[in-house]
């Protein structure tokens, strides 16, 4: 499933190459603006018939700032790896954009608890060797590309890119995982569409005004824009099945579909540093899963009925069933077997006390019985 979504991403840029080199349309904000708005018309909507604590209502009412706040980070960290390429080489950028990988597994292991092993660290090096082995192959083929009019600057987009990549898919990680998959899609969009139009309205005005549309132009918009919809909905699902960290290196092989496809629409040179550089990372990926990271999200969202997904997203889940699993998991294994150790010692009592009523009852009887006779 990672494979498909680097799929998608390789679309979209090469919807992006045909608009840039064809039609001279360098418009990112518009195309974002596109997707964005897909997104809130989808999401939005569903979460507008929900009812209930799902309600787009009682959302924006307990975490609309939060939301906010991540839609604001979503769109600059799309903003500003394009921006980069204006500045620097796309060698920098290859190589400057797994800055985001570390990142990660830094936030991962700081608010979701995810305990990495040895494995996995020497997974993400041999991914990173992959990577560098593509760099190699863009070098010999002569695809240098990009300008070089300030290095400095453009190296600093993309490592601010890869950090708000890393920021976004880490609270998509815990948002789909403990909330909803349809509030985090329905929330950026909403937000997204609103961030993402003023600042097209400030930065792009002019690009997009001289824009010579033709169906050609519109068709290519649509692709992207529709690629674009299907990776961000299709990335929370595979990032509840697995981890942002995992889906993030599973990603890195978009590149290469780029530069396979590239090869026959572009006419881009082969090499055979190419395949290897597949090769070794699909080994660094598969290697990475073999062991699973727990963390302390594992326990949460493997029952459905413990999460806002399996009670809004379940037409068959109430919120009494909810509440009452919720209680019921809620209790630590060890506070529960002291509580059920408490309960049989005063089951225990109760039952003494209640031979010990009765034995004087009998005794007073017997009693009662003994002096009756004695009087006769």
């Amino acid at each position: 499933m990672g494979q498909c979504l680097a799929a998608l991403i390789c679309g979209t840029a090469v919807s992006s190459q045909y608009l840039a080199s064809d039609f001279q349309v360098n418009t990112p904000m518009l195309q974002s603006l596109l997707n964005y708005m897909l997104l809130c018309v989808t999401y939005t909507t569903m979460l507008l018939c929900r009812k209930g604590d799902g309600n787009i209502l009682q959302i924006l009412r307990r975490r609309w700032w939060k939301y906010l706040l991540l839609g604001l980070v979503d769109v600059e960290a799309n903003y500003t790896v394009v921006k980069a390429y204006q500045y620097t080489t796309l060698t920098s950028v290859q190589l400057l954009d797994c800055f985001v990988i570390p990142v990660l597994m830094v936030l991962s292991w700081w608010f979701l608890k995810t305990r990495y092993r040895v494995v996995h660290y020497v997974s993400v090096c041999v991914c990173l060797l992959g990577v560098g082995a593509m760099v190699g192959a863009d070098l010999l083929a002569g695809r240098d590309q990009g300008s070089t009019s300030n290095i400095l600057l453009g190296d600093g987009l993309v490592m601010l890119s890869a950090t708000l990549y890393a920021v976004s898919n880490v609270s998509q990680e815990y948002t789909v995982k403990n909330l909803s998959r349809v509030e985090f899609l329905g929330m950026v969009g909403l937000f997204g569409t609103i961030i993402s139009a003023v600042q097209m309205v400030i930065l792009e005005r002019s690009e997009v005004s001289n824009i010579k549309w033709s169906w050609q132009v519109g068709l290519l918009f649509a692709a992207f824009a529709l690629c674009m919809f299907a990776l961000y909905s299709g990335m929370p699902v595979v990032m509840k099945l697995s981890s942002a960290t995992s889906v993030n290196l599973s990603l890195l092989t978009s590149d290469l579909f780029s530069l396979f496809v590239g090869i026959f629409l572009f006419h881009y040179n082969f090499s055979g540093l190419y395949l290897v550089s597949l090769v070794v990372i699909l080994i660094g990926f598969i290697t990475f899963n073999v062991v699973p990271t727990p963390t302390n999200l594992t326990n949460s969202s493997s029952s459905s009925s413990l999460s806002e997904e399996g009670c809004y997203d379940n037409p068959v889940a109430t919120d009494g069933d909810f509440a009452r699993s919720e209680v019921t998991v809620g209790i630590p294994a060890e506070a529960k077997g002291e509580e059920d150790e408490e309960e049989l010692h005063q089951d225990w009592w109760e039952e003494k006390e209640r031979k010990t009523s009765a034995s004087w009852s009998s005794q007073r009887v017997n009693d009662d019985a003994v002096e009756h006779s004695t009087k006769l």
